[in-house]
């Protein structure tokens, strides 16, 4: 007997909808799967086996053919044990409803119980689009299908669930975004009221928050820059729906996605150890390439400490992405393309010793050490880097100092009132921040008075700046603007933006 049901399959983050056919027919016993299945589908014949048995059902004593259709593309994971066992189970005749707008997608155990597997969003999402009504994903991946609109989705923790709701006699209710929690940024996160002075690096965080901007700082240890980096969440602006989505999507597919959570609402910051390696930091995978660290902080911040340690591999390998805002993976099996539209923030030192133009502490390097040291970041990866800024050692006077600091909530209101005019400005093009805009859109929205006109130019003239950094100051300038709440880009906000891209001439001079 022959019989057909519905699943999903994903490679990357690229889903498709697969046919699940089943044929019991008379023979010598044997169970083959079929349709360029990997180890993982074919050991699903030896789960579905043992849960069948284990579950009090008959597991039929016949030639079984399961073919997963489109037998052209690759399939992979544990995620058709689910559709296998429904298909077993009506082809035999054990089970008789209708599920033709149904489709199904877990991983069994022997017992019958049924696992969590990864890329649950992205599969509910595709299943949704070519008009499935309900599916039946696992207990533990509820959350984050339940937030696809159009179609219900099933939580189921055993088959013995599933077999009692199509039988009709225990009925599963679909799963509600409201029964779960999203990711928020938690009330006791680190505060800019924490830190003491670096007025001047506040400010500059400010508006590469407000503007997405890519981020260097430079200075001694113990100055303060891995603290204002991991404080700079606490002032980014709200996630729209469309980028929570997104995120959490990736998230699905890498498997990072935290229990009990339905969407991702606070921006990601991840900030791998300078020893990654170029697949950690990019993503791979000998078959399926899995999501690096750049994907994982999809619309957040990837924070890069002690930028010159990273390898020379690692950090090139970031040029790409970083400009595109994705990352394409080739394999044997095919191409993935994760998203990565990120806010990169690095910090280093000036030096090995890290006393390069410190006030009172001597630096112990050679001027060819020091060089050689700051030359570990290319010329064309600091170019992609709108702002550099110096974080100068703290004083006594301001680490002493009573007064309060400003919190991040207060610097949070301006960033998203800045972030709100860009998002006005560039409403139906694609583009959320001025660091995103395409080379069009920054001559058609970055208008320049005649003084700060003449400003750029000298500055162009004497810096000796490439188109791109010519282009990004622009688009700092147009940040530092809409903070100022201003339509025309003046002198003082030119000024600034120029003043965020002359620092690397003082360090990569020397």
């Amino acid at each position: 007997m022959f019989t057909s049901v519905n699943s999903v399959g994903i490679f990357g983050m690229a889903s498709y909808m697969v046919n699940v056919e089943a044929d019991v027919s008379q023979g010598l016993p044997r169970f083959d799967i079929v349709g360029l299945p990997d180890a993982a589908v074919k050991e699903s014949g030896d789960r579905v086996r043992s849960a069948i048995k284990n579950t009090g059902l008959s597991f039929p004593a016949s030639r079984i053919t399961v073919n997963l259709a489109p037998a052209d593309k690759r399939k992979a994971g544990p995620l058709y044990d689910l559709p296998i066992f429904v298909a077993l189970l009506r082809a035999s005749g054990q089970l008789k409803a209708e599920i033709k707008t149904s489709a199904f997608i877990g991983e069994l155990s022997l017992n019958g119980e049924i696992r969590r597997i990864n890329g649950v969003l992205p599969m509910v999402m595709e299943a949704q689009k070519n008009g499935i009504e309900e599916i039946f994903v696992p207990f533990d991946n509820a959350a984050e299908g339940c937030v696809v609109r159009g179609i219900n989705v099933y939580p189921v923790k055993t088959v013995f669930d599933l077999l009692g709701h199509l039988r009709g006699s225990k009925t599963l209710l679909p799963a509600k975004e409201e029964d779960f929690t999203q990711q928020l940024l938690e009330p006791d996160a680190p505060d800019f009221c924490d830190v003491m002075g670096q007025f001047e690096a506040k400010f500059a965080l400010e508006v590469a928050a407000a503007g997405g901007h890519n981020v260097m700082m430079i200075g001694p240890p113990g100055s303060g820059k891995s603290m204002l980096a991991k404080r700079l969440p606490s002032i980014l602006p709200d996630m729209s729906f469309e980028e929570a989505l997104e995120t959490t999507k990736v998230h699905s597919v890498a498997g990072t996605l935290p229990s009990g959570v339905s969407l991702i609402r606070s921006r990601p910051f991840r900030s791998p150890h300078h020893t990654v390696s170029p697949a950690g930091l990019a993503g791979g995978g000998s078959i399926v390439p899995r999501p690096g660290d750049v994907s994982l902080a999809h619309n957040g911040v990837l924070f890069l400490d002690e930028l010159p340690e990273f390898s020379k591999q690692a950090l090139e390998i970031l040029r790409q992405p970083i400009e595109d805002g994705v990352i394409n993976l080739t394999r044997s099996a095919g191409t993935v393309s994760y998203a990565c539209s990120v806010m990169l923030v690095c910090a280093m030192n000036p030096c090995p010793c890290g006393f390069y133009g410190h006030p009172t502490r001597p630096c112990t390097c050679s001027a060819g050490t020091a060089n050689r040291y700051v030359n570990r970041v290319s010329g064309p990866l600091l170019d992609r880097i709108d702002i550099h800024i110096e974080v100068p050692p703290v004083n006594y006077e301001e680490l002493s100092s009573v007064a309060k600091a400003e919190t991040s909530a207060e610097i949070r209101q301006r960033v998203n009132k800045a972030r709100e005019i860009q998002h006005e400005r560039l409403k139906g093009s694609g583009v959320t921040c001025n660091a995103k805009m395409t080379s069009a859109q920054t001559r058609k929205f970055c208008v320049l008075s005649d003084e700060a006109n003449s400003m750029l130019k000298n500055a162009f003239e004497k810096l000796g700046l490439s188109a791109r950094a010519y282009d990004r100051i622009l688009r700092v300038a147009r940040t530092v603007a809409d903070l100022d709440e201003s339509e025309i880009i003046e002198s003082k906000h030119i000024g600034r933006a120029i003043q965020f891209r002359s620092l690397d001439r003082k360090f990569w001079g020397h």
